[in-house]
């Protein structure tokens, strides 16, 4: 009987071994996945706004709505200015004074319509602007990171600290980013693409832009 216990125990103890052997053996010969290798870039996104010509050429036009709203605006301020002006010639409560005391109140009432109205429809623009704008160069930054192998665009503020403006100084110094290589700075690339593409779409010279091409020579 201890013999036969001493056997058992043997050929448990080895098929485990076995057990063991054969999951290692398999672990062994699962393929390993290829690590991923990261590729960060750097944009600085109020460079791109500022020198985005599709940006300022929009803002110009909104400019031009607004100095002739403004014109109309100040037309209206100078009608009310006249009928106040002729109150003066009139005796209050006489039927002359009555009707440009309504002709006066109707005037400031479509003026300050008028103001409400066009100060909502500018913050509209404006807002749709910035809106157009920032989904033109996220999309362009998407093909850039696509076509570059990027896995990361990350935004950046890529203006020398050389100042004396204390404000400036300590703003520069809370930056997210400490260091960076050149080649990470995206921003001229980026921008030289939408560039030659609005040229090229409103019919410009500059040919046609369909592909980013790198490039980090700072202006």
């Amino acid at each position: 009987m201890k013999k036969l216990m001493t056997s058992a125990t043997v050929l448990a103890i080895v098929g485990c071994f076995a057990c063991f052997t054969e999951t290692a053996s398999a672990q062994n010969n699962t393929p390993s996945k290829t690590p991923v290798v990261h590729k960060v870039g750097l944009i600085d996104m109020a460079h791109v706004f500022k020198n985005y010509e599709k940006f300022t050429a929009l803002r110009e036009e909104l400019k031009t709505e607004i100095q002739q709203s403004d014109a109309k605006a100040k037309a209206m301020a100078e009608q009310i200015q006249a009928v106040q002006k002729e109150m003066q010639d009139f005796k209050q409560g006489s039927p002359e004074y009555l009707a440009r005391e309504k002709q006066l109140a109707q005037a400031a009432s479509d003026f300050e319509a008028f103001r409400k109205v066009a100060q909502r429809d500018f913050l509209r623009k404006e807002s749709r602007i910035y809106h157009t704008i920032y989904m033109e160069v996220t999309e362009t930054v998407q093909k850039y990171a696509k076509i570059y192998n990027y896995t990361l665009i990350m935004r950046f503020n890529r203006e020398s600290l050389d100042t004396d403006d204390p404000k400036k100084l300590i703003q520069g110094m809370n930056r997210q980013v400490v260091f960076h290589r050149a080649d990470d700075d995206i921003t001229l690339s980026v921008l030289d693409y939408l560039n030659r593409n609005y040229k090229s779409q409103a019919g410009a010279a500059g040919g046609s832009a369909t592909r980013p091409t790198p490039g980090n020579t700072r202006q």
